[in-house]
C-alpha cells in the first residue's frame, strides 16, 4: 500500500478552476479541452480528494436563466453525492467580465458596485446550497494602474461597506458561513488593495462583524511580495483568523505562477506543512488543505491528473518528514526552551512595577551571552537531511 496516497481524511480540495484550467495564458490559446464539472468531480474522487471548490461561474455560466441555473446545480449536487465529495468553500468571480475592469466593490461607478453586491449575494446562495461553510473574497480587480483615479482610502471605505453589507446578508439569511479574505500584491492590476495577509488582518479589525471574517493566505501571493508564507500563516493562526488556505508553488519575482505544491522552495513548503500539522507542538490547522494551482501548459489531461496527484502526495510526504523532524532527539535538544526560574516569571504575564524593578537589578553579561553559539547551522542541516530522507544515515 502507498503510504503517501491521499485519503478523504486528509481533507485535500481543488477548485474547478484549477484542474479545469485549459492552459490559456496572455500569449496563447488553450492547450486542453474544457472539462465538464461532473467529469472533474469524478476524477478527483478517484484520486482520493475530499472536496471541490468553485467560483459561481465555474458551474453556472454568466447570464444563465433561473431555470438553467437550477438544472445545472441539481445535476452537480447529484454527482457530488454519487462521488462522496463535498464543497467546503465557494467564491464569486468578480474579475472576468469587462464590467469589473475598474474593480468590483471599489469601482468608481456605483452601478458596478451594486452589480457586484447582487452577484455576490446570489453566489453566496449558491455556495450555501452546495454546503459551503467558508466564502472566500479575492479582490482580483480591486486595485489600480493610474493611482490618481481614486483615493486609496475611498477604496478601503467602499470595500469595508461591501463586506459589512454581505456579513449582514449572511446573518439575516441564517447561513452558517464565514468569510475569508485573500490578499495579493499585484496582477491582474498594477497594485491590488490590501496586498498581504498582514494588511488583511488589520483591515478585518475595522469591520462591523469582524468575528466572522478571517483570511485565506496563498503561497504564491505571499511569495510574489517576497514574504514568508509560513510567517503570514502563523500570524493568522495566532490571531484565530486562518479560515482557509491556498497551497501551490511560486518563485519570487515571477508572475502568479500557481505551480504544483512543493515544486518550488521545498524548505518553505516543509515549514508550512509543519506549521499546519502542528508537529512542532503548536495547535494544528483543522480546515481543508486547498490546492489553488494548475498544471503546466505543456500537459494534456493525463498530465493534469499527474499534477493533482502530485500536490496531494507531496503534502503527505512533507507531513511525514515534519513528524520525523520534530521527533528527532537532536532537533528537540536544539530547540527546547530552557526554563529559568528567575527570568520566566519576569518575562510573562505583562507589566508590573515589581517586575520592572527586578529587571533593572538583574546582572546580565551581554558579552558572555553573545559569545554562546546557538547551533542553528546544525539544526538547519538536520532539516535538510530530513527533507532528503537521510536523517538517520
Amino acid at each position: 500500500m502507498d503510504a503517501y496516497a491521499p485519503k478523504r481524511s486528509d481533507r485535500f480540495t481543488f477548485g474547478l478552476w484549477t484542474v479545469g484550467n485549459p492552459g490559456r495564458d496572455p500569449f496563447g490559446a488553450p492547450v486542453r479541452p474544457v472539462q465538464e464539472p461532473a467529469t472533474l468531480v469524478r476524477r478527483l474522487a478517484e484520486l482520493g480528494a475530499y472536496g471541490v471548490n468553485l467560483h459561481d461561474n465555474d458551474l453556472v455560466p454568466f447570464g444563465a436563466s433561473a431555470a438553467e441555473r437550477d438544472r445545472i446545480v441539481g445535476e452537480f449536487k447529484r454527482v457530488l453525492d454519487d462521488c462522496g465529495l463535498v464543497v467546503p468553500m465557494a467564491t464569486t468571480n468578480l474579475f472576468s467580465h469587462p464590467i469589473f475592469k475598474d474593480g468590483a466593490f471599489t469601482a468608481n461607478d456605483p452601478k458596478v458596485r451594486a452589480f457586484a453586491l447582487r452577484k455576490t449575494m446570489e453566489a453566496i446562495d449558491l455556495g450555501v446550497e452546495l454546503g459551503a461553510r467558508t466564502y472566500v473574497f479575492w479582490g482580483g480587480r480591486e486595485g489600480s494602474e493610474a493611482d490618481a483615479c481614486r483615493d486609496p482610502r475611498t477604496a478601503l471605505k467602499r470595500l469595508r461597506e461591501a463586506i459589512d453589507f454581505l456579513c449582514g446578508y449572511v446573518i439575516e439569511s441564517g447561513y452558517e458561513l464565514r468569510f475569508a479574505l485573500e490578499a495579493k500584491p499585484n496582477e491582474p492590476r498594477g497594485d491590488i488593495y490590501l496586498a498581504t495577509t498582514g494588511h488583511m488582518l488589520h483591515f478585518i479589525e475595522t469591520l462591523e462583524h469582524s468575528q466572522m471574517v478571517g483570511v485565506n493566505p496563498e503561497v504564491a501571493h505571499e511569495t510574489m511580495a517576497g514574504l514568508s508564507m509560513t510567517h503570514g500563516v502563523a500570524q493568522a493562526m495566532e490571531a484565530g483568523k486562518l479560515f482557509h488556505i491556498d497551497l501551490n508553488g511560486q518563485r519570487i519575482g515571477r508572475y502568479d505562477q500557481d505551480l504544483r505544491f512543493g515544486s518550488e522552495d521545498l524548505k518553505q513548503a516543509f515549514l508550512l506543512v509543519r506549521l499546519l500539522e502542528g508537529t512542532g507542538g503548536g495547535e494544528p490547522y483543522d480546515g481543508p488543505r486547498h490546492f489553488d494551482a494548475h498544471a503546466y501548459r505543456t500537459e494534456d489531461m493525463e498530465g493534469v491528473w499527474d499534477f493533482a496527484g502530485g500536490c496531494m502526495r507531496t503534502y503527505n510526504i512533507l507531513r511525514e518528514r515534519a513528524r520525523a523532524f520534530d521527533a528527532d532527539p537532536r532537533v528537540r535538544e536544539l530547540i527546547a526552551e530552557k526554563p529559568d526560574a528567575l527570568l520566566d516569571p519576569l518575562l510573562s504575564g505583562g507589566y508590573s512595577a515589581e517586575k520592572a524593578h527586578a529587571l533593572r537589578e538583574l546582572e546580565i553579561d551581554p558579552d558572555a551571552v553573545a559569545a554562546r553559539g546557538l547551533g542553528y547551522e546544525r539544526l538547519d542541516q538536520l532539516l535538510t537531511e530530513h527533507l532528503l530522507g537521510v536523517a538517520g544515515a
